[in-house]
């Protein structure tokens, strides 16, 4: 790795900062103009896509996407492994329009918060967890009855790469009440993009979309089923990812 590759990384924040900013402040003179689909490509879509390239011309972060044919027509939800930021950026930019379940505090970041405001987030008060189960069924709905991608990370926040954290079944739930399947999404970002610190390392992203899951009715038993699969075979990916890239290194 470069003597350079630290500068680069400290050059990648600060054009992802600037950006970010800069963005923001052309969205909310814009983009409450505009219809959601159009405000989501404006505000999300594009930002994080420049936020992917930044990742790949400065630091190498390239990937390659494995299971695209499974991937539904009709939006649904999409339950990812959550280990470093690389994929928000990543499954914001894949899937369009797409709603993500945060937590409240980011709305109040200035700007940043404020632009994000405008394309309908699930912004949910992690300190009352049964008001905000009911939340994300409700608002879940609602923007899958739009035609919006939700994009829910069952573990609520980043777990350190060979760690597992406790699946919600938050979106298992919203999937079998809306009649829709969940889409599994597993990775290896957390490989090059680790969750702790500022380092990074170059490397090939592998993302895995896995088929598309149903529940067999809307009873409890059977989203617990749905979510268990789901878990089930999101882990086993990510093991069968981080060795490969184990062994690639």
């Amino acid at each position: 790795m470069s003597l350079l590759y630290p500068l680069r990384i400290a050059l990648f924040y600060f054009l992802l900062a600037f950006s970010a900013f800069a963005w923001c402040l052309v969205c909310l003179v814009c983009a409450p103009f505009m219809s959601f689909r159009m405000r989501y490509r404006f505000v999300v879509q594009n930002w994080c896509r420049c936020a992917v390239w930044l990742g790949r011309s400065l630091i190498g972060l390239r990937y390659q996407v494995q299971g695209t044919e499974n991937i539904p027509t009709r939006p649904c939800v999409i339950l990812a492994k959550h280990q470093s930021t690389w994929e928000t950026f990543f499954l914001s930019a894949y899937f369009e329009p797409l709603t993500q379940v945060l937590k409240r505090e980011l709305l109040r970041v200035p700007f940043f918060g404020w632009a994000m405001m405008l394309v309908r987030p699930i912004a949910i008060d992690r300190d009352n967890p049964k008001a905000a189960l009911r939340q994300v069924a409700k608002q879940g709905h609602e923007r899958l009855e739009q035609g919006a991608w939700v994009l829910i990370f069952p573990e609520g926040t980043r777990v350190p790469v060979g760690q597992q954290g406790k699946f919600s079944r938050s979106g298992a739930a919203l999937a079998a009440n809306a009649g829709l399947p969940v889409l599994p999404i597993a990775h290896n970002a957390g490989m090059f993009w680790p969750k702790a610190g500022w380092g990074k390392r170059p490397g090939t992203i592998q993302v895995c979309i896995g088929p598309a899951m149903h529940a067999d009715s809307e009873a409890p038993r059977a989203v617990a089923e749905l979510n268990q699969r789901a878990e089930d075979w999101i882990n086993a990916q990510v093991q069968i990812l981080e060795q490969q890239a184990r062994n690639a290194s």
